[in-house]
């Protein structure tokens, strides 16, 4: 995307201070046409909003502004139907080519259209534009993913499974837990976005190429009909202010590292070691050696892509951190990591949808690899209710369970008798404490993974859904 500083000939928008023939590899180096074409809609729209402005100031009659916005209207068409032709001599950008085409169809008003306005503050304006739109559909992505992981939730809410820290068995959980805990994670993510389009929604055109605009047009009404809710406060950050793409490549970063982790955690849940899910044929792949593997090879692209934005916010920080003030050509480098993030995340996003609405669950197995050393807390949990203090009760479930790999039983079949000897509080109903279900009711604070607990859990995000939806 150029800025105002260049060098070329003539035929350029920026071409009459310089009479020398551009070098072949320098146009080639200088254009951003090939990638950043993709805003031809945006480009139009604001090109559109800044015509009747300048019409408002008086500055171009009734008559040109029509003309103008009808030729721009031609031009997004052309763009839609495939039919725009892009001049590689000329066309070195998407505005550059906008202009050129508008001028064919208009004639000599269409150099009327960049009257106060530089390149500067346009491509700051159809990178916002572009990106506000895109993180809308990005948006509609992610509550279609929370809402899918809390029907699933609901409908199965009742089956148990094992809890994992640093992946050995923790405790005794509900799988529908396990699911919600991804949809808080996401919930943030969904705010987060929710949140950055209101710093990604400011208006930077009116500002010129660094000084503002001497013409006097009215920047706000220019936002009011481009939608967006405030205008940029000074014109020297405007036309260089790429913080909403660095936020919005965090934002991409943050949201693939989480969906990076429910992949793993499905990738691993469905291997045969685990054998808790099984991913539908629609998101699994066969080896060409091995006629009996079924990879989660879905899943692992998730995971794999998660690196993408992490990698183009990386970029982009390198390119700004040492730039002078303004406008500076570098920040041509803006877009194709912004557009990759973007294709990123609204390919995984319906791939995590997809795979999680189809998967199957093995409940048996999952109940199967409840283990008995998992109750060892709720043990612990027996005597605080007695009135011992925790500390020493850990202490005591800790002899418990080598108590039970001692004699060479189960945690579970220890009898009273037995559990006496390690401290006199326990009592003959210390066998009430081994039932998964009962362990896993037990912890129904606000949060937790009984069910009630989780289907508070499922109320709340349905709610939190709507307010987003509305």
């Amino acid at each position: 995307m150029s800025g105002e500083a260049a060098s070329g000939g003539g035929s350029k928008l920026w071409g009459g201070r310089f009479t020398g023939k551009t070098d072949p590899h320098m146009e080639k180096f200088n254009a951003s046409i090939g990638f950043d074409q993709r805003m031809a809609d945006v480009d139009v729209t604001g090109s559109q909003a800044y015509a009747r402005a300048l019409q408002s100031a008086g500055l171009i009659t009734e008559a040109e502004a029509k003309s103008l916005v009808d030729g721009l209207e031609t031009v997004r068409g052309e763009w839609a139907d495939g039919s725009f032709v892009v001049v590689d001599a000329t066309d070195e950008d998407i505005h550059t080519a906008n202009e050129r085409r508008l001028g064919e169809l208009v004639g000599s008003v269409a150099g009327k259209l960049h009257t106060g306005r530089s390149r500067n503050d346009q491509v700051a304006t159809d990178v916002r534009l572009w990106l506000s739109g895109a993180a809308r559909d990005l948006q509609a992505d992610m509550l279609r993913l929370i809402t899918v992981i809390a029907d699933r939730a609901e409908a199965e809410i009742d089956v148990l499974m094992p809890g994992y820290t640093h992946l050995q068995p923790a405790q005794p959980i509900r799988w529908a837990h396990w699911l919600m805990s991804h949809a808080a994670a996401l919930q943030r993510d969904a705010e987060r976005l929710a949140q950055l389009r209101g710093r990604v929604e400011v208006l930077p055109l009116g500002s010129g190429a660094i000084a503002g605009h001497p013409f006097g047009i009215d920047r706000h009404q220019i936002a009011k009909e481009l939608g967006f809710p405030k205008i940029t406060p000074n014109s020297l950050d405007a036309v260089s202010d790429r913080d909403f793409i660095m936020e919005f490549l965090f934002w991409a970063s943050l949201t693939g590292v989480h969906l990076s982790r429910v992949a793993e955690d499905l990738i691993i849940y469905s291997t045969a070691e685990f054998g808790f899910v099984k991913l539908s044929d629609a998101y699994s792949t066969g080896s060409s050696l091995m006629p009996q593997k079924k990879n989660p090879d879905a899943m692992e692209l998730v995971r794999g892509k998660s690196g993408r934005p992490i990698g183009s916010l990386m970029t982009l920080f390198t390119v700004v951190k040492g730039l002078p003030s303004t406008y500076n050509k570098d920040l041509q480098e803006d877009k194709e990591p912004l557009f990759d993030a973007v294709d990123t995340m609204r390919g995984v996003l319906p791939i995590c949808e997809g795979v999680i609405s189809t998967l199957t669950i093995n409940e048996d197995r999952m109940l199967a690899s409840l283990d008995a050393a998992m109750l060892a807390t709720d043990l612990a949990d027996y005597l605080v209710r007695k009135g011992v203090p925790f500390r020493e009760t850990h202490h005591i479930a800790g002899r418990a369970v080598q108590l039970a790999e001692d004699t060479g039983v189960k945690l579970t079949d220890l009898t009273p008798d037995q559990l006496r000897t390690l401290h006199s509080a326990f009592e003959d109903d210390v066998t009430g404490v081994w039932d998964f279900t009962r362990s896993v009711e037990s912890r129904d604070a606000p949060g937790g993974t009984s069910k009630s607990a989780v289907q508070q859990q499922i109320a709340d995000m349905r709610a939190w859904i709507e307010t987003q939806r509305d």
